[in-house]
């Protein structure tokens, strides 16, 4: 009894058999009055009393004493009918009224003087005289029990078809209604069953998108989660298998290293005990950028927003870099207009962001080329001058990512103040058009033959990402993947008003 459709069937079965008794009663009632009248009015029609009544007037001239010919125990007309004992042996009670509609007779007395209402107006049977009317006749509806044995048989017939024809219509209603709670409790049925298998870690599931506009909707939001928990799940295995590969390496190189001086492979030297200590280094920066990752999409990283100056912030990175650009024969150019309003963020994770972008644009730039950082104003946000190169990825906001926990933020939404746009440019061999919408993910890296020492943990741009957007910024990169041309990465910051 507590299934949906149980429920819903019964449900609709009681309303459809509750409004089948109610309006069979309803027929039954007022059939059974209209037929009555209709018997008592015929009866009259068919009778000589309107006649007699008629050859009474035509005789008196009026209707003067016309009750002594409905009086009496015996009183026949001249055509031999005692009206009286007609009406004590179960003639319909009779109101006799004149042309103006003014009752002379009642049988039942109270009325006499009065005058017919409108209903008896429309059911009075008009007595008529050399083709004038001059009275009207009306009959009280009989009881049941003084109908004739045919009208009565009638009736009988015609009530049994209407209670069949109303057992009929509660077992289509019940059918009916069977057939509808079917159909509405199949589609959550379906859902409720692909819920549990993905309840015992069964995620590929999908259901059929049907049924009404409701439930349609409820089976695509329901697709559009598994979706989401299937990408999540695999973001996960890949995080987890990443990070087991990038955890495995220096922790391989560190144990075969202390297990070759152990079997006295190596010496005890401090150059081998300095490789040893190097690797360890590699594996306490891995495990601090994770840990600020972890941080930073929890939302439990917080923020020490001030008001400064950002060209100030660049050109200290520019010369922080120009010892290394130096070495590969790279040229650093900063391009900053005349003035630039401040910026209100966390300048340490700012300067982490600017970092992070010029190292890799280093990394990336053959020798002798050419790294350039520009800054900005612009009044809203964008793509950071998209239009410029071939192709770009604007890094999304909010996220399309699995629902956070209930206690975990959620990515914020850009801020809709002025903003200022930091854009750092290499002349690289640039990103693949297939590689663009994956830069900001973690453990990503542009070459996968790289070295760690090379190429960093691929932590570097997932981490400048949530830095970012948790400023209200956004982040970007263009790049048409021709060597020469590089790439372009920039990102945002409000604008101090």
């Amino acid at each position: 009894m507590n299934k949906l459709w149980v429920r819903l069937a019964l449900a609709f079965g009681a309303v459809t058999i509750i409004g089948i008794l109610v309006a069979g009663i309803l027929a039954n009632r007022q059939v059974n009055l209209q037929f009555r009248r209709f018997v008592a009015r015929d009866q009259i029609v068919n009778s000589p009393l309107v006649a007699t009544l008629a050859d009474y007037y035509a005789s008196q001239g009026s209707w003067a004493g016309v009750e002594e010919l409905f009086d009496g125990p015996g009183r026949s007309d001249d055509m031999g009918h005692g009206w009286g004992m007609m009406m004590r042996r179960g003639m319909p009670q009779l109101i006799l009224a004149d042309a103006s509609t003014q009752i002379i007779f009642d049988q039942g007395g109270p009325r006499r003087g009065g005058r017919l209402n409108p209903a008896e107006q429309a059911e009075a049977v008009p007595i008529e005289l050399e083709g004038q009317t001059v009275g009207y006749v009306v009959v009280s509806v009989p009881g049941l029990g003084d109908l004739s044995g045919p009208a009565q048989l009638f009736l009988r017939q015609f009530n049994f078809s209407l209670w069949q024809a109303g057992l009929i219509a509660g077992g289509l209603g019940l059918l009916l209604g069977f057939i509808i709670s079917r159909g509405l409790s199949a589609p959550l049925g379906r859902l409720a069953a692909a819920a549990r298998r993905i309840s015992r870690g069964d995620l590929n599931q999908q259901v059929p998108v049907t049924g009404s506009a409701e439930i349609a909707d409820l089976a695509r939001a329901f697709n559009e989660m598994t979706a989401g928990l299937q990408q999540a799940e695999t973001l996960r295995r890949n995080m987890v298998a990443d990070i087991a590969h990038e955890l495995r390496t220096p922790l391989t190189i560190i144990q075969g290293n202390l297990q070759a001086i152990l079997d006295d492979v190596y010496p005890l030297e401090k150059a081998e005990i300095a490789a040893v200590y190097d690797e360890t280094l590699t594996l306490n920066r891995l495990v601090n950028d994770l840990r600020e990752l972890a941080q930073v999409e929890a939302g439990q990283l917080s923020l020490h927003l001030q008001t400064f100056e950002l060209p100030s912030l660049v050109e200290r990175a520019a010369n922080l870099f120009e010892e290394l650009a130096r070495e590969k024969n790279i040229k650093v150019k900063v391009v900053l207009p005349p003035a630039l309003p401040p910026v209100q963020a966390d300048p340490d994770r700012v300067r982490q962001v600017l970092h992070n972008l010029l190292s890799n644009a280093l990394r990336h730039t053959p020798e002798g080329g050419e790294v350039v950082i520009e800054a900005a104003f612009v009044r809203e946000q964008g793509r950071g001058g998209a239009g410029e190169q071939g192709g770009g990825y604007l890094s999304p906001l909010p996220l399309r990512s699995p629902a956070p926990l209930p206690d975990t933020p959620r990515p914020p939404t850009p801020d809709p103040r002025p903003h200022i746009r930091v854009t750092v440019s290499d002349t690289g061999p640039g990103i693949s058009p297939a590689d663009l919408p994956h830069v900001f993910d973690r453990f990503w890296r542009a070459d996968k033959a790289r070295s760690r020492e090379q190429g960093g943990s691929g932590l570097g741009l997932a981490i400048a990402k949530r830095l970012i957007e948790a400023h209200g910024g956004q982040i970007g990169v263009e790049s048409e993947g021709i060597p020469g041309r590089g790439s372009r990465f920039w990102f945002t910051l409000p604008a101090h008003s």
